[in-house]
């Protein structure tokens, strides 16, 4: 199976690689800030909570000795969450987006998927340029998050594809799995400390929080971005399993659903 996925997805490199490129123009072109708009959707959100937090949350980093300390927290976090958020919500709604191309269109379903990560990545690629330069203006070294970012990026973006990808599946004939995601993904905002440090939680209420995958995704970010120290490799490897058994998963679906996907669509 995975053979054939591959074979088909190598046949129409070409087409994923325009698709990408054309998905990227669309989000600048007719737009008098074009480019810009990419990274000042998250930077507003950025901005937002560090404009009300930052007072409160700076004195929670210690061993950072800079006035901008949150900040930094703040751009470390929203890199990995960004990513991950994106490719779910598009992942989710990715056939019934596409239902008229794979109802008209003879292609390899696989390469749609593969189209939405590839895209999420320059987009977020875009965004970890903005947080390289955030870094060297407000002070602080960017060199250790430059080193880890292809390797936290990639297990990211695949676990966020098998999750995504799986419940695009479902979605397609269970459509209150979109709604359910979006509820979810706000609840797994706040379970996951992007906006706030884990300190600040009760004891009995960390363990909790752990049980959550993002919570070590985030922690490798803060690690390597904030502290430049490289991840927990116990983290690493247990986020890479979990990436790997995700994709798995998604497959297995992808493959017994997809004779069944356009006459339901």
């Amino acid at each position: 199976m995975l053979n054939s996925l591959a074979s088909a997805a190598w046949r129409y490199r070409y087409f994923i690689l325009a698709s990408i490129q054309g998905d990227f123009r669309s989000r600048v072109a007719r737009s008098r800030l074009g480019f810009l708009w990419i990274i000042l959707v998250p930077l507003a959100q950025v901005a937002i909570y560090a404009f009300i937090l930052s007072a409160l949350m700076t004195q929670r980093l210690p061993g950072i000795d800079n006035r901008f300390a949150y900040s930094l927290y703040l751009l470390a976090g929203f890199s990995g969450w960004f990513l991950f958020l994106e490719v779910i919500n598009r992942c989710v709604t990715i056939f019934l987006d596409n239902a008229e191309a794979l109802k008209k269109i003879a292609f390899p379903r696989i390469v749609l998927p593969i189209i939405v990560v590839g895209s999420s990545v320059i987009n977020n690629l875009v965004f970890f340029g903005l947080v390289v330069l955030a870094y060297v203006l407000l002070g602080h070294d960017p060199l250790p998050a430059i080193a880890w970012y292809p390797l936290l990026t990639l297990i990211t973006a695949a676990g966020a594809a098998g999750l995504g990808l799986s419940l695009g599946v479902l979605n397609v004939f269970m459509r209150d799995v979109g709604q359910i995601v979006g509820i979810a993904l706000q609840f797994g905002f706040w379970m996951t400390p992007i906006v706030y440090m884990v300190d600040i939680l009760p004891e009995s209420v960390r363990p909790i929080l752990m049980l959550n995958p993002m919570y070590w995704v985030l922690d490798s970010y803060h690690r390597t971005f904030l502290y430049g120290l490289p991840p927990q490799p116990l983290a690493l490897l247990g986020l890479s399993v979990l990436a790997v058994g995700l994709l798995a998963l998604a497959l297995m679906l992808f493959r017994r659903a997809s004779a069944e996907m356009v006459d339901v669509l």
